[in-house]
């Protein structure tokens, strides 16, 4: 089956189009969408189906995963995370952003991936679409970046070179735009001594 493009305009998102990836994404699908920084390919954590899809698809076993949870806000982040006082002042302040918050896992998240997971990375983008998605479908979804092979761009932006790319090995190619080909900066969170471990779109400094 042959992957959708579906085009979602990232200002004010169609609550229908919204709803059907959701949809997709409940039954176990895989979907690439837009975030503040690069595009990025998800899958509903509770379906353990699409997590091995995902991992194959980036050739990755589920232990060697990098986890990171897009979250439509902070209100539930206990449930996947250990947060200190200090690191959840920090993320109150700088999210919605591009940043990745490296955090204790919860002891939830090694039942939901049946591998002992030790750490998990939190965002909430500053985009609508990705946002929108994680609330109708009511929890996160994993996330990993697409990468490219060009040897000069590291991330794809063009969505529908994306789609050419990945539309058979995915459900849905959300089409908001041309993407960014920076990451997020991303912070170890595991003490209260904040470490920034990648320097990336974000400039988490002005926070601190």
């Amino acid at each position: 089956m042959m992957a959708e493009l579906l085009k979602i305009n990232p200002d004010n998102p169609q609550i229908a189009k919204i709803r059907k990836v959701a949809e997709v994404l409940q039954s176990g699908g895989l979907v690439i969408y837009p975030t503040d920084t690069v595009y990025g390919l998800g899958c509903n954590l509770f379906h353990q189906k699409a997590i091995q899809r995902l991992c194959h698809l980036r050739g990755l076993k589920p232990n060697k995963l990098n986890l990171s949870f897009i979250c439509h806000d902070l209100s539930n982040i206990s449930t996947y995370a250990k947060v200190s006082d200090p690191a959840f002042k920090l993320m109150k302040k700088a999210l919605p952003g591009p940043f990745t918050f490296i955090l204790p896992s919860s002891n939830k998240v090694p039942k939901i991936l049946e591998a002992k997971k030790k750490q998990v990375g939190i965002r909430v983008p500053e985009n609508l679409i990705p946002r929108e998605i994680v609330k109708e479908l009511g929890n996160p979804v994993i996330s990993a970046s697409i990468k490219d092979e060009d040897e000069i761009l590291e991330y794809s932006t063009d969505p529908e070179l994306i789609f050419e790319k990945y539309q058979k090995h995915v459900d849905i190619v959300i089409d908001g735009g041309f993407g960014g080909n920076i990451g997020s900066t991303i912070i170890d969170c595991f003490t209260d001594e904040f470490e920034i471990t990648r320097e990336g779109k974000g400039d988490i400094n002005q926070f601190l």
